[in-house]
């Protein structure tokens, strides 16, 4: 439980920081026979912050729940 609790603190707080991200992929445009064309475009990645703050809470709750039991 404490390895879950950790990994949710991490992935909470890394959401908190870095709200989303942007990667390029080579889409085809055209293909007719010989003739090829491609177009790189961007696409965009992107959660709400308060995704990042519920994980970090519930990571930290069962933290220390996990904590009182043992």
């Amino acid at each position: 439980m404490k390895t879950l609790a950790i990994i949710l603190i991490v992935i909470g707080a890394a959401m908190l920081i870095w709200t989303g991200f942007t990667y390029t992929k080579r889409e085809k445009v055209i293909d007719a026979g010989p003739l090829h064309v491609s177009a790189d475009k961007e696409h965009t990645v992107s959660w709400p912050p308060y995704a990042g703050g519920i994980l970090l809470v519930g990571g930290l709750v069962l933290l220390f729940t996990s904590r009182k039991f043992v």
